[in-house]
């Protein structure tokens, strides 16, 4: 059977988690490795303070609590997302206010975004799929004229831009995930990026239980006690360390993604067979991906249904992704849509995601595209 996705290992994931055991003797959270992830995330995003967290969900709640969201607020966001994306602010009392998707992206379509504001919308959440950006100069310049708080959910983005600008970095907060189905993970684990320094002190509050515990480590103060709210979202070390072999090989992880993106690019884009029977990926102009995820979408959902079925047949799992959120039964108690869904549905019910994973064979690309051919070929 060929995999869906296999968390990857590089080699000295445990090599790490033996370190933080046997030589720094911590298995809880914020010792080296927890730091040395922190750092490199800094880094390569440019943001002021970057923090790990046990979810890129948990990292979703911060910034919910960071934007002040109370009952009664609105929070506008795609439908086609995970349902951590709406969780984090239905937590807190908000009312989810769902807008259509570009069918070419399958992001939010920023143009519906301004119709959906009312007095009550506190937030934009929007949501790089497939490690793709969303518009977000249009994104920004709206929330700046409504005086609205933007929080990137970023967890396929890592390490993927939008004008020379990284995917996590441009709104107020941005989240990345490193679950074990991501481009670097940790098996659960996330991160919040945060782009205004005076929102540290805050979210490192909210993150060690609404206590001031980090500046007792710092040691700025001689003995930490609970100042405000917040909850458990620091993750163990162990997991820490897994990440950071992972980081240390970010560019080996990355080229080789996007050889095996390009691959079946190649050989799914060059075939006469699928020519008009398929939509492969799009990426617009300014944006560069990271080859999260390789996707393709057939004419409906009953011929979807039929080439998975072919597939797995023929020992490759394939498969769809979200039910949309405004459609679920979440959804319907805990949001609305608004305006008209044009594309969500029936964009979310043709798409059919390949095997990509580090562990994933050229050749094997090369099998399941000739196996998309086959099934064209003979329908």
């Amino acid at each position: 059977m060929i995999n869906f996705n296999e968390p990857t290992l590089v080699g000295k994931e445990l090599d790490y988690i033996k370190d933080a055991v046997n030589v720094e003797h911590r298995l809880c959270g914020d010792g080296k490795y927890t730091h040395k992830c922190d750092e490199w995330i800094e880094k390569v995003t440019g943001v002021s303070k970057a923090m790990l967290t046990t979810s890129c969900t948990h990292a979703l709640e911060i910034a919910a609590l960071l934007c002040d969201i109370h009952e009664g607020d609105e929070v506008i966001m795609p439908s086609f997302t995970f349902c951590s994306t709406a969780d984090a602010f239905v937590l807190r009392g908000a009312k989810i206010v769902f807008v259509d998707i570009r069918p070419d992206t399958m992001n939010i379509d920023e143009n519906l975004i301004e119709k959906a504001i009312t007095d009550r919308t506190k937030a934009i959440v929007p949501v790089h799929y497939a490690g793709v950006a969303c518009e977000m100069d249009r994104i920004m310049e709206i929330a700046s004229a409504h005086g609205l708080k933007v929080v990137e959910d970023a967890a396929q983005g890592v390490r993927a831009s939008y004008k020379g600008k990284a995917l996590g970095s441009i709104g107020n907060y941005g989240c990345f995930s490193f679950h074990e189905t991501k481009n670097y993970c940790m098996g659960e684990g996330g991160a919040i990026l945060l782009r205004d320094p005076d929102d540290v002190e805050q979210a490192e509050i909210i993150r060690e239980k609404g206590t001031n515990r980090s500046k007792f480590f710092r040691g700025q103060i001689d003995k930490y006690t609970w100042v405000d709210k917040g909850s458990s979202y620091l993750p163990s070390e162990l997991n820490a360390a897994y990440l950071w072999a992972q980081l240390e090989a970010a560019d080996e992880i990355f080229n080789d993604r996007m050889e095996k993106w390009n691959l079946y690019n190649e050989y799914l884009s060059s075939s006469d067979i699928l020519k008009d029977r398929i939509e492969l990926p799009y990426i617009p102009e300014g944006c560069v991906h990271n080859a999260h995820m390789f996707y393709i979408k057939t004419k409906d959902l009953e011929e979807r249904t039929n080439l998975i079925s072919y597939l797995r047949s023929n020992g490759v799992n394939a498969v769809f992704h979200y039910v949309p959120l405004h459609s679920a039964d979440g959804g319907l108690k805990f949001g609305r849509f608004d305006g008209e869904d044009r594309y969500t549905t029936r964009e979310s019910e043709r798409l059919l995601r390949l095997p990509l994973h580090y562990n994933l064979k050229k050749e094997e690309v090369g099998f399941v595209s000739d196996l998309i051919k086959s099934f064209y070929q003979n329908n």
